[in-house]
């Protein structure tokens, strides 16, 4: 393969207006693929919403009619994979050529899920990953992914992956994503804090992969006046402070970290560089101990109800 351009998208979302926010994102696509980019990554929950800093008036023990109400907002701005949204995410990048991951509150039934969704040019949404492990009171609002959405896909480019903000902390989920041969290491979140990048750089090393991640850059002005914010309600009120960069097989950093704004970060992607970093460290092949340490995965689907036809 040849060497190609990558890009994180370092962006605000509309956070109660998904499909405001796609057509935005059309745009930053639109963006990324005239400066050449022939992949790009957007931040966690950029369509639907990260709700940064609310509660959820959920004491424990209690659950207060406030909290309930701010659920039925944040519910009906979540998106379903077959609505308006993802159809024109899916026609940017058949219009671009552009292979998108774009980070989404995905609506299942009564559940939603923080999920990223990737998108493979003209053939529109080609699958989904969701999030395994949400952290802290992520787990009051969203839903738990299952063993059936983590998938590698075989591309032009090498095989894409994603991994979701603190499920990168997840040291068998990570060796389970280096089992599949992932190159381009696709880590959209929400943690701007410091200690994010040598997280990424780490991971980068021990996967000898690329490591691209996109987190939002927003304020509180982008958010509901009614939205609750432990922040405060100044609209200048950085929320998200961004800190997106591109990582190479051997830890380098190529773009990023960047705090000041709305960016799009750019890369080069030299897949041969993820072979010469397997010359030393593989840690699935020739740095494994398979005598002493072996990891079994699920992958099979889980359904709370399941029927059988008679």
């Amino acid at each position: 393969m040849h060497s190609y351009i990558a890009a994180v998208v370092q962006a605000a979302s509309f956070p109660d207006d998904p499909l405001r926010t796609a057509g935005k994102a059309v745009g930053l696509i639109r963006e990324a693929a005239a400066k050449g980019a022939k992949l790009a990554v957007f931040p966690e929950a950029f369509l639907g919403g990260y709700p940064k800093g609310a509660s959820f008036g959920a004491p424990v023990g209690m659950r207060k009619p406030e909290g309930r109400e701010a659920f039925r907002r944040y519910y009906e701005a979540a998106i379903g994979l077959d609505g308006e949204e993802v159809a024109t995410i899916a026609a940017a990048t058949a219009e671009t050529g552009l292979f998108t991951v774009i980070g989404c509150i995905e609506r299942d039934g009564g559940t939603l899920y923080c999920t990223a969704l990737f998108f493979d040019g003209a053939k529109g949404l080609i699958g989904k990953h969701r999030k395994l492990m949400p952290t802290a009171a992520e787990r009051l609002i969203w839903g738990f992914g299952d063993g059936s959405t983590m998938p590698v896909y075989e591309t032009a480019l090498g095989r894409v992956g994603a991994v979701i903000c603190w499920e990168n902390y997840m040291p068998m989920l990570r060796m389970h994503m280096y089992s599949k041969g992932v190159g381009i290491y696709c880590a959209p979140t929400a943690d701007d804090r410091d200690t994010w990048l040598p997280s990424m750089q780490h991971i980068a090393l021990e996967g000898r992969c690329y490591v691209l991640t996109a987190c939002q850059h927003i304020t509180r002005g982008a958010y509901r006046d009614d939205h609750e914010s432990a922040l405060g309600d100044d609209p200048a009120t950085v929320m998200m402070r961004g800190g997106s960069a591109i990582v190479d097989p051997l830890g380098r950093v190529l773009a990023g970290p960047d705090f000041s704004g709305e960016t799009i970060l750019y890369a080069e992607i030299d897949p041969g560089q993820i072979a010469r970093g397997k010359y030393d460290f593989d840690a699935t092949g020739h740095y494994a101990r398979p005598d002493v340490f072996q990891l079994t995965v699920d992958e099979r689907p889980k359904r709370a109800v399941s029927s059988t036809a008679g």
